[in-house]
């Protein structure tokens, strides 16, 4: 029997593979690219480590730094943020050894107000015995809520006030007029008030005109002086002469236990974060410079035909 030959190839020896020819020409260049390459790396400068890095500032430095940045921000947000709720507006019925009386400012931010429950109001023992309304802003502007606050006011038994506040707007006649025109003063009442916080682009002596022309002409309307308000520094910056100090002052001077404030003054609004019954929110509180016997004899009086000293 013929046996046929195998077909199978495993037994075979297997062949490598050729490896691609390289002429002579290709491997020169590989060469010249690789002493081109460690010229290269040879050539290039070392960097320099840099002479102020993070990872060589010391430690104590470091931590120096981030404790004085982390006191002045706790300081930064108690000034502007905590220090308001944390002042004790409240305090008794003396100030600097002397009497003082308690009263507030409103307008129509502070909404309805429960008349008969801020009367009853027990502050400080002796309660609130004065309000200064918002009446007039600028020469055209009414406060919606000032004609019911004021009769209010009287109603419920509290000595009652009225103000304006001031704009660089409009001139200060105009202003005069319209305040007069909407706020009828009478006997046991404050005297007017004019209210300035802003500068605008009057100049120094322009802005002094203007206040003085507002003051004058109320004046002679009323016959009574009336109440200069402004902050202590704008009073010392901008509102510091012969003439103007001779108005009363109602300084605006907040978070503070003492005024620093050298000049007279005849009430002190000494923090806007007040708090009281009848009042939703905060409210403005004020001292009258005196006893409450004092602040009557500063009202405005009758005179003796019984009629307010006023040039109606």
């Amino acid at each position: 029997m013929v046996r046929k030959k195998s077909t199978d190839t495993t037994d075979k020896p297997t062949r490598k593979p050729r490896k691609p020819r390289t002429s002579s020409k290709s491997k020169e260049s590989v060469r010249s690219a690789q002493k081109q390459g460690k010229r290269r790396v040879a050539s290039a400068p070392a960097e320099k480590p840099s002479r102020f890095g993070w990872k060589e500032t010391p430690r104590w430095l470091i931590w120096t730094v981030t404790a004085i940045l982390g006191i002045a921000y706790i300081c930064f947000m108690y000034v502007y943020y905590l220090k308001p709720y944390f002042y004790r507006w409240d305090f008794g019925d003396t100030y600097a050894g002397s009497p003082v009386v308690h009263g507030i400012d409103v307008s129509h931010h502070q909404g309805d107000i429960d008349w008969k429950r801020l009367a009853r109001a027990e502050h400080t023992g002796s309660g609130i015995h004065f309000v200064f309304m918002k009446a007039t802003e600028g020469s055209d502007w009414a406060d919606s809520a000032f004609q019911y606050n004021f009769a209010q006011a009287r109603a419920n038994g509290f000595i009652r006030g009225a103000y304006h506040f001031f704009s660089n707007t409009s001139p200060a006649e105009e202003q005069a007029k319209f305040f007069c025109s909407r706020v009828q003063l009478d006997a046991n009442d404050l005297p007017p008030v004019l209210d300035v916080e802003t500068r605008g682009n009057y100049g120094l002596d322009s802005l002094q005109l203007e206040v003085k022309t507002w003051l004058r002409h109320v004046e002679r309307h009323y016959g009574v002086k009336p109440i200069l308000y402004t902050s202590r520094r704008f009073k010392e910056r901008y509102l510091n002469d012969d003439t103007l100090n001779a108005y009363p002052f109602w300084i605006a001077h907040y978070y503070v236990d003492s005024l620093t404030y050298q000049g007279p003054w005849t009430f002190w609004q000494h923090t806007d974060r007040g708090r009281l019954p009848g009042i939703r929110g905060r409210v403005d509180m004020n001292v009258f410079n005196g006893d409450l016997d004092s602040l009557r004899r500063f009202t405005i009086r009758p005179d003796d035909n019984g009629e307010a000293h006023a040039d109606e």
